[in-house]
């Protein structure tokens, strides 16, 4: 099959051939024509499937293909509506829209909070056809009068897992009652839980179901391996296995801000640069960690798993579990990032004792047990004892800490109640989006609940004649 296939318009086409991608993934040879028809779909592929283009591109064509709308004052009318959970997934795939749309009279902008609001009113006064938000300052503008959404032809969530899992759900229901009723709508999730399953009945109409992987599932493509460590070796071992391996763009994941500063410092003193990212480091900071490890002049970038979720990288060989996550599902998130379109990838997990847990309810989840290799020297010391793993003032998990080694209140997986601690933290906003941020709880929803604006990843560009991910570069 091919993208010719698929009913989009020849600039369409030509702006995907430009790219170098020529058959469509899974995702995308089933999504697009869907999408074509006008009905709405609830579609669930595992991360790195190519979704973000999977909408983007059917999106460009029903809005191409329709006649054009003006607002009171004769300017674009906003048509497609895309929500977004972060600030940096916001910006990915806007830059999609604008990378596909380059030979389409359309035009299309990126709002979240964060950064001023003024640019952003003063853009949306030119018109805009195709807006890309966060839920926090879409309604802020709607609040002030500064948005006019009564004209949305089409309305997409993306990554409506993580939506729902950083409490955004109340935010969701405001911005439903605000759009037109009669409209399109897409919800794309990388996982497909019960959750999203009841959130997609209450919001979609008789929408057509995708599911290109199994639930949960890890890409085939994706060698896994769990190395056994003693709690206090897993620094050195990670050197050791970056210096033996010569592994170069390494993606380090570590569960908090302060536990990533460490190990950069570590690294760093070792010969071995690498840089962590988390929403303490300025905007400045950020972006260049993100571009010198993109390009390849820096080898480890070390993130939080919100943090990780706004890079964008072809052929990422490595991803390295420091710590397993305490929540099952981000391993899925995590490893996603390596072995994408068919290529192969290494994910390599450091374990020590007092994540056996983790490691067992992750194990669960995917269906299948991780082979174990023990690295001479590094095997872990005779009788060591798991202790309690704190991940923040709040909560803490494993012996000690309650019934079965979960937090009190956390719920059957892992995750925190509302209110309870954050992983990972908001990211520093791409330049030129313009926002404020929010005094105090900046990035929280209405109504309580996790924090609003983290950073999060995204389906990614492909890479050979895979079909296209959710990023590119800009136009004019």
């Amino acid at each position: 099959m091919s993208f010719d296939s698929l009913g989009l318009a020849e600039p369409l086409v030509r702006a995907v051939r430009e790219q170098g991608y020529t058959t469509p993934t899974p995702i995308q040879s089933q999504a697009i024509p869907a999408v074509l028809t006008g009905g709405d779909l609830l579609a669930g592929a595992q991360t790195g499937t190519g979704k973000t283009a999977g909408f983007t591109l059917p999106t460009l064509h029903r809005l191409a293909a329709s006649a054009p709308k003006r607002d009171a004052k004769g300017r674009p009318a906003i048509r497609a509506l895309i929500l977004t959970p972060t600030r940096e997934l916001a910006a990915q795939v806007e830059e999609s829209v604008r990378l596909y749309g380059k030979y389409l009279p359309l035009t299309s902008m990126v709002m979240f909070g964060g950064v001023g609001m003024q640019p952003q009113i003063d853009r949306l006064r030119r018109g805009v056809d195709i807006l890309v938000a966060t839920p926090g300052r879409l309604l802020d503008h709607h609040q002030q009068g500064t948005l006019d959404l009564s004209h949305v032809e089409i309305f997409i969530l993306d990554e409506a897992d993580r939506m729902l899992d950083m409490g955004f759900i109340h935010d969701i229901k405001k911005v439903l009652a605000i759009v037109p009723k009669q409209k399109q709508s897409l919800l794309f999730s990388a996982t497909f839980s019960d959750d999203i399953k009841a959130l997609a009945e209450r919001l979609l109409n008789r929408p057509q179901l995708i599911e290109v992987a199994r639930r949960n599932a890890t890409a085939e493509t994706i060698a896994q391996k769990i190395h056994p460590v003693g709690r206090e070796r897993k620094k050195e071992l990670l050197a050791h296995l970056i210096r033996q391996g010569d592994w170069h763009q390494v993606l380090v994941f570590t569960r908090m801000k302060h536990g990533a500063n460490r190990l950069a410092e570590y690294l760093n003193d070792h010969g071995i640069s690498a840089m962590a990212i988390h929403g303490n480091k300025s905007q400045g900071a950020r972006t260049k960690a993100l571009a010198d490890f993109k390009s390849g002049d820096l080898q480890v970038l070390v993130a939080t798993d919100i943090a990780a979720r706004g890079i964008d990288i072809d052929q990422l060989p490595h991803v390295v579990n420091f710590e397993l996550p305490n929540v099952p599902e981000d391993y899925v998130h995590r490893i996603g990032r390596t072995g994408r379109a068919g290529a192969e990838g290494q994910a390599v997990s450091l374990v020590c004792v007092d994540e056996e847990l983790f490691l067992r309810d992750i194990e669960k989840l995917i269906k299948r047990s991780i082979p174990k290799e023990s690295v001479p020297g590094f095997e872990p010391p005779a009788g060591e004892k798991p202790e309690p793993i704190v991940l923040g003032r709040r909560m803490t998990i494993g012996v000690g800490a309650s019934k079965g080694g979960r937090p009190a209140g956390g719920g059957g997986s892992g995750r925190p109640a509302q209110g309870g601690h954050n992983t990972g933290n908001r990211s520093a906003a791409p330049a030129g989006s313009g926002g404020q941020r929010r005094p105090a709880d900046a990035g929280a929803p209405r109504n309580g609940g996790a924090p609003r604006n983290g950073n999060s990843g995204a389906p990614r560009n492909g890479h050979g004649n895979a079909g296209p991910r959710g990023g590119g570069s800009r136009h004019h």
